[in-house]
Parts: C-alpha cells; sequence; structure tokens
C-alpha cells in the first residue's frame, strides 16, 4: 500500500486511484468524513492469494484513513457454506496481521432484506415468477436483443405478497418460484433484466438454523448490507464493475436522505501465473486427492502458503508492489517468490542441512575429536548471534556436491582437488568406496589442521566451499520440495484441455535420508530457516519428535525463470 503520510525528507508515493476517490470523498465532506470499508467473503472454501489482495486493500484503506474494516460473511448460500470456513477466514485475516472492528453476517441482515423486498412488491416493484431458470433465461435476451417480459411479470400486489409469504414459510417447493424484482426487460444492462431476488433454499443454514426458506441473491443482499452497516467504500474485483448500477438502483430505492451512501469502487483482481484461482477447481483438487488437502503448500490458499513458509510480511510487500489497477493481467509467481526471498534473507537463520548425503570420512582426524565450530545465524542481522556446530571425523556432504570424473571446471569435491568445509577446514578427496552396483557409499579425504579460521593457512585461496554436517551430531529429516502446481504458464488459458491434464507431475518430491544439524533440533512448525547452498525451508506440521519434516519454501535463486527461457 502506498503511504499518504510521510515523514521528513521521506519521498511521497503517489496514491492509487482507490486512495484518490477516498481521499476525494473526504475533502468533500461525503458520509460525514467518514471512512468504513467491509471484506465479504463467502465461507464456501478456504481464502486463496487472490483474496489477500482484497484483504490488504479492505483493511489498509481503513487504517490509513482512520476508519473501520468489518469482516462480512456473506453467508447467503446455506448448501456451500460451513463453520469450518468461517474459523478459517479468520484465521487467516489475523495471521495476515489485521484486525476487524467487528465480524457481521449477511445473515444479520435477513429480516431487514425480507422486509425492503416486501416493501417492494408492495411498490409494484418486485413480482413472484413461476417459471423455470431455463425458462427465465432464455427470456432474459441477449446484449443486441431485448428479453421477453414474464408471464408472471404484472401479477397484482396482493398475490405477488401471498405468494413470497408462503415461499418463506416452506409451502412452495424448492425451485417452484422466484421473486424478481421489475425493472426493464429492455435495458441494454443485462443485470437490469428483472434480476432474482430471492429463490427458495429448503436447507439448514450454519447460523439460522431452519428459520428461513427463502435466500437473497448477491445482487440483492450486498449492496444493502453495506447500506445497512454503514460502509463509505465498498471495494469489488473488476467483475462487478458491471452489477454496480444495480447496486446503485437498490439502494437509491432503500436510502432515507442523501447524507450517506455507499459507494462501489471495482479493482483488478489477483491472477498468478502457474496457477488456478477457481474455487470450483481448488475444490476438485482437493477432493480428488490431486493435493494433500486445503493446506497442502502446492496450493494458492494462504493456508498452503503458510505451510510452505511464506510470512505475512512477504505477501504484504508483494501485493505492494504489485499493485490496484482498472485493468485485468496476469502476475508473474516470480515476483510473489522474490518478495518472500526477500523478507526471509532478512530474518532467516542460516542453517546446515545435506539432503542427499554420502558419507566423508577425513582420515587423517582422530576418531574420539569433537570440535565446535562457531557459524553465524544471519549476516544481514548482526543481532542475531551466532551458534556452535560439531565437526567431527565422519560428515555428511551432499552427493551432488562430488564427482569422481569431473570436468576442468568443477570446484567442488573430486579426486586431488582442494575445496572447503564451511566454517572448518581445507580438505583434499583421497579416494572412494563403491558397493558393488558401483555407487559411492563412502569418500575418504585429508584435512590441513593448519587451515581452521584463524590459523596460519586459514587464507589459503581454493574454489570451492561445501557445508556438511557431523554423522553422529545431526538429526534424521524429510524435506519436501515443492515446485509449480501447473506446467502451463496460464492454465485458464488451455480450454482444450481438462485443467487437471495440466498438473505438473514433478510437483512434489520426498527425500526422506536428509540430515541437519543439531541446532534444529527444537524447532517449532512453520519456523523459518535458511539451509545453507540450497534454500529457504519451514518446519512442518508433520514433524515429530522421531523426525523433523521440512518444506521447501522457496529457492535461493530463481532457477525456474532460467530453465524456461532455455525451452
Amino acid at each position: 500500500m502506498n503511504e499518504t503520510k510521510m515523514g521528513e525528507g521521506e519521498e511521497k508515493k503517489s496514491l492509487n486511484f482507490i486512495e484518490a476517490f477516498v481521499e476525494k470523498d473526504l475533502a468533500e465532506g461525503k458520509n460525514n468524513g467518514r471512512v468504513q470499508t467491509r471484506f465479504p467473503p463467502e465461507p464456501n472454501g478456504y481464502l486463496h492469494i487472490g483474496h489477500a489482495k482484497a484483504i490488504c486493500l479492505d483493511f489498509g484503506i481503513a487504517e490509513r484513513y482512520n476508519g473501520i474494516c468489518n469482516l462480512r460473511f456473506d453467508d447467503t448460500n446455506p448448501v456451500k457454506e460451513d463453520v469450518e470456513y468461517v474459523d478459517s477466514i479468520m484465521q487467516d485475516i489475523q495471521w495476515l496481521g489485521y484486525n476487524w472492528n467487528k465480524v457481521v453476517y449477511a445473515s444479520d441482515y435477513f429480516q431487514q432484506l425480507f422486509d425492503f423486498a416486501v416493501q417492494l412488491i408492495r411498490e409494484g416493484k418486485a413480482y413472484v415468477d413461476e417459471q423455470s431458470a431455463e425458462e427465465i433465461a432464455r427470456q432474459k435476451g441477449t446484449p443486441t436483443q431485448p428479453g421477453t417480459e414474464s408471464p408472471y411479470r404484472n401479477r397484482p400486489v396482493e398475490e405477488n405478497l401471498n405468494l413470497f409469504y408462503r415461499m418463506q414459510e416452506g409451502e412452495l417447493t424448492e425451485g417452484s418460484m422466484v421473486l424478481r424484482a421489475k425493472i426493464d426487460m429492455a435495458s441494454p444492462n443485462m443485470h437490469f433484466r428483472d434480476p432474482i431476488m430471492y429463490r427458495i433454499i429448503d436447507h439448514p443454514h450454519h447460523r439460522t438454523g431452519t428459520k428461513w426458506k427463502v435466500y437473497p441473491m448477491y445482487d440483492f443482499a450486498h449492496g444493502q448490507s453495506d447500506y445497512f452497516e454503514g460502509v463509505t467504500h465498498s471495494l469489488c474485483t473488476l467483475e462487478f464493475e458491471v452489477h454496480r448500477p444495480l447496486y446503485d438502483y437498490f439502494i437509491d430505492l432503500l436510502k432515507k436522505d442523501d447524507s450517506y451512501r455507499p459507494r462501489q469502487i471495482e479493482f483488478n483482481r489477483l491472477n498468478l501465473t502457474y496457477t488456478v484461482m477457481s474455487k470450483r477447481k481448488l475444490l476438485q483438487l482437493v477432493k480428488e486427492g490431486r493435493v494433500n488437502g486445503w493446506d497442502d503448500p502446492r496450493m494458492p490458499t494462504i493456508v498452503g502458503f503458510r505451510r510452505r513458509g511464506y510470512t505475512p510480511t512477504a505477501i504484504r510487500n508483494f501485493i505492494d508492489k504489485i499493485g490496484y489497477t482498472k485493468y485485468d493481467g496476469i502476475v508473474d509467481v516470480a515476483l510473489l517468490e522474490h518478495a518472500v526471498r526477500e523478507d526471509l534473507n532478512a530474518i532467516a537463520p542460516r542453517v546446515s542441512a545435506v539432503i542427499n548425503p554420502v558419507k566423508l570420512i577425513i582420515t587423517n582426524y582422530p576418531e574420539d575429536r569433537i570440535e565446535m565450530m562457531e557459524t553465524v545465524n544471519n549476516p544481514e542481522d548482526p543481532s542475531a548471534g551466532t551458534h556452535d556446530m560439531a565437526f567431527t571425523r565422519e560428515l555428511y556432504i551432499e552427493r551432488e556436491d562430488f564427482m569422481e570424473d569431473a570436468p576442468k571446471k568443477f570446484y567442488r569435491m573430486t579426486p586431488g582437488q582442494e575445496v572447503r568445509l564451511r566454517c572448518a577446514y581445507i580438505v583434499k578427496c583421497t579416494g572412494v568406496k563403491k558397493n558393488d552396483a558401483g555407487e559411492i557409499e563412502e569418500i575418504y579425504a585429508e584435512y590441513d589442521p593448519m587451515t581452521k579460521s584463524g590459523m596460519p593457512d586459514s587464507n589459503r585461496k581454493v574454489k570451492g566451499t561445501l557445508h556438511w554436517v557431523s554423522a553422529k551430531y545431526s538429526l534424521p529429516a524429510e524435506v519436501r520440495l515443492y515446485d509449480r502446481l501447473f506446467m502451463v504458464e496460464n492454465p485458464a488459458e488451455e480450454k482444450e484441455k481438462d485443467f487437471l491434464e495440466l498438473l505438473n507431475p514433478d510437483s512434489l518430491t520426498v527425500l526422506t535420508n536428509c540430515r541437519v544439524e543439531m541446532e534444529l533440533k527444537h524447532a517449532k512448525p512453520y519456523d523459518n530457516f535458511q539451509f545453507q547452498r540450497i534454500g529457504y525451508f519451514n518446519v512442518d506440521p508433520d514433524s515429530n519428535e522421531d523426525k523433523l519434516v521440512f518444506n521447501r519454501t522457496v529457492s535461493l535463486k530463481d532457477t525456474w525463470s532460467k530453465v524456461k527461457d532455455k525451452n
């Protein structure tokens, strides 16, 4: 978000168009100088990164202009909604660092909405229609052809009232009747062609139980809920721009005077490369077991990003970078990953982990000797201090850091070549031991005792530095390497294929024989770390006393773009 109050000497950032609207309204004294927003999710699924953009805007605008933001659940369809989703949405908002003024529900306004519907019926502005959904859709016409009026459009007011009350009392079956607004079937705006206001749903509501049999449609409930609640700026994504005239129409019929009216402003939604944001498709991935639940670290859900090790600061910084506009586009997920690297680089402790280990035995190092090597916790933060890591005769190094027959520019371990073991000594490979299949089981090396930090030869230059852990003083770990969930940049554009065909078969690799240094013994779920030379990782909640489990949050560098460019 762009700050409007700057300190002395700071460069003032330009306002985004929404902030400009708000400041203009405040300058003109609209709504008595109040700013009130709302975040209005439907509790029918888990929030994703697109919702995070709306959260940052709704709560951010309120914070910036000393206003308030309510969390309002749009619970007008009991068939799809659940308390599980209500709870998860609250947790996600708080995790992102925001707090609401109060929690409200569209269902809090059911009686007021019903009374308003009755008022419109009495005024001849709404009627009960007995046609099927298919018939009503056919009569809507097209953008270039006017619609056809319903044969029930001119029912007498008393008959409409009687039927609407019977709909609510449960006397009529689901799908048999709807309440429609009587506006203009020839309007160039399709949303004005007698939109449905209420339908019958015979299903218990998670808050109101069986009290209601009729439920308002979004276009009827949303604006009126804003009005009842006192919302001044109703911030929506661009797909609701064509709904705004209807939003204004209903509010003009509802409002009592000109001292207050909510204003709808639309902004671009967030679309990420290699990602789908459709709740329907995300639900399908979960139900079919294509991912391991809503919080699978490959999912674009907020709980998924949290489990993967993303931080609230990184997500908020990312959203600040991409900003808000009046046109839709697609944002490279690499920009989000960059924001995560930037944040974790500043805060994540550095530790040693070997994810594909092979044993290194230093043959001239005493068998019973243990040295504690001091290592810096975070070079970006001197206050983070240091910790000690045990150095012993038998170590583990990465298998890919050794090559028996290496090319000239291979600067890691190979027979006869010196490398430095990070924070320790320079060693030279002297040989290997292989199994019957020709696979390397052990690597042998000799160390130079004069090359430890502070020793006479400690500054001797070698081209390679390897990380390591002690074989004896290290912990077993499982490491989960996550990659793009989809193989194509924009799955939504691949209309000819089922989106499931576009899934990346290599989006998850599980490594079970990893080793991590003892410093991680007391690491807790969600703790972030940088594994030296490998990437950023966090502790997964699946961890237990016997084995730590780590998720790769993001690699140290954007390797995906390089691979993509080669292809």
